[in-house]
């Protein structure tokens, strides 16, 4: 009996093993190389209002380490790049602050540039402006239309108890002025409170990094991390609004908008630019977002509803998708042993143009 259960567990495990392999297998490599691309190259920018409409004030993370850990934290380099060049080409101007000054520690993940990310790295003025960040306690509320707090789990080390970041954060609320916020970086709220005493995110909708997201890739998360920012956040009365993991998900609550991941920084910062009263430039949609935009529809109605996105999707011949990001949220679903969506994404994947 012993003996035929051990069989079975290794017939389980190289079917699965194969599964993922054979998964992993239909990544496609990119076919564009967008390491030399220029911000003059990038068209979206050329829509840029030839009035300026103030400025707005980016604050990323001094923290490059978490905790005795030792392991790599800092901002993330996709959630700065993107809200940068969308602000600019919005008509604001834009300085970016640390709760130190300086040059802050930055998370770089190759596999998930694109060329706004690859223009800001190349990108003169905007490298000295993040290089030579302005310590936050230098800042003041009145000379920005809004802030916004970039992503990265320094954040979580160097926000929550920053004095001059409640400060501000506090004064841009007061002030009727937009407050922005992805991924970790709503760990600037956690702990603001106003004149009263009642935190600031009490009964305020939010969307940040949720529990599952982050417990998923960092299992001892509890450990490394000063708290679980989905449970603080809780904590201090606020309405979370989980969406999927690793999909789009913003809350807009009046002047406060906040994103839950890296995926839905787009959409924040254009959520901001409305909410201090102007439509966005036209851009063009990105493959990843034509991606989430599938997963969203298979997590709303199953394979039926997003087959039907896809063939959409394949019609339209300005569209693309990610298949490397729907392959990889294949891969996610086999970890979680989720075998039937993860055939699912298989049968989306390939049937998906190349």
């Amino acid at each position: 009996m012993l003996k035929k259960s051990f069989i079975a567990l290794l017939m389980v495990s190289g079917l699965c093993l194969g599964l993922f392999l054979w998964l992993k297998s239909l990544i496609p490599q990119p076919d564009q190389d967008f390491s030399q691309i220029q911000p003059g190259e990038l068209r979206y920018l050329k829509q840029k209002p030839s009035q300026s409409r103030g400025k707005v004030l980016v604050v990323v993370t001094s923290t490059g380490t978490m905790g005795a850990s030792g392991k790599a934290a800092g901002y993330e380099l996709t959630e700065l790049a993107r809200p940068y060049y969308v602000f600019l080409a919005n008509g604001f101007g834009v300085d970016i602050a640390s709760p130190q000054g300086g040059q802050p520690p930055v998370v770089i993940d190759r596999d998930d540039l694109g060329p706004f990310d690859y223009a800001f790295l190349n990108d003169p003025q905007a490298q000295y402006k993040v290089n030579y960040s302005i310590p936050i306690a230098q800042a003041s509320a009145k000379d920005y239309q809004a802030i916004f707090f970039v992503g990265g789990k320094g954040t979580m080390f160097d926000f929550p108890n920053n004095t001059s970041i409640q400060v501000l954060v506090r004064d841009f609320y007061r002030s009727g002025k937009v407050i922005g916020a992805v991924c970790h970086g709503p760990a600037a709220l956690v702990h603001v409170r106003m004149e009263t005493g009642e935190p600031l995110i009490a009964g305020r909708r939010i969307s940040a990094f949720t529990n599952e997201e982050e417990l998923f890739l960092i299992p001892d998360a509890e450990q490394q991390l000063p708290f679980l920012l989905e449970d603080r956040l809780r904590a201090q009365g606020a309405i979370m609004q989980p969406g999927p993991a690793y999909l789009e998900q913003v809350s807009v609550d009046g002047q406060l908008i906040t994103g839950q991941n890296p995926w839905s920084t787009w959409q924040t910062v254009e959520r901001m630019v409305e909410a201090m009263g102007y439509t966005p430039v036209p851009r063009q949609v990105t493959p990843a977002e034509y991606t989430v935009e599938l997963l969203l529809a298979y997590e709303q109605g199953g394979f039926a509803q997003a087959a039907q996105k896809l063939q959409q999707l394949n019609s339209d011949q300005s569209t693309e998708i990610d298949r490397r990001l729907l392959a990889m949220h294949g891969i996610v679903a086999a970890m979680r042993w989720e075998l039937g969506k993860t055939l699912d994404l298989l049968r989306l994947l390939r049937r998906s143009k190349k």
